[in-house]
């Protein structure tokens, strides 16, 4: 037997969009400078900003995304 994979109906690209929604009026262009990472989880899209030289300090925001309606479970914004 074979587990079901469901579609979420909120896409990568949505989830993306709407994390960046979000971060842009905070970090601005400081946004080109991190690397994205998006997983989904069993608790939604986890959408994360990183820095790309771990030795810089801050870093960069962090959601879970709901992937069934799109709206921010949990936010975390690292500077």
């Amino acid at each position: 037997m074979s587990a079901i994979i469901l579609k979420p109906a909120v896409s990568r690209q949505q989830a993306i969009a709407i994390a960046e929604a979000d971060a842009v009026p905070v970090y601005g262009e400081d946004l080109i400078h991190l690397t994205l990472e998006v997983t989904l989880a069993d608790d939604g899209w986890h959408v994360k900003y990183e820095l790309r030289k771990p030795r810089w300090a801050g870093g960069g925001p962090h959601y879970i995304i709901d992937a069934a309606t799109g709206e921010i479970i949990a936010k975390k914004y690292y500077q």
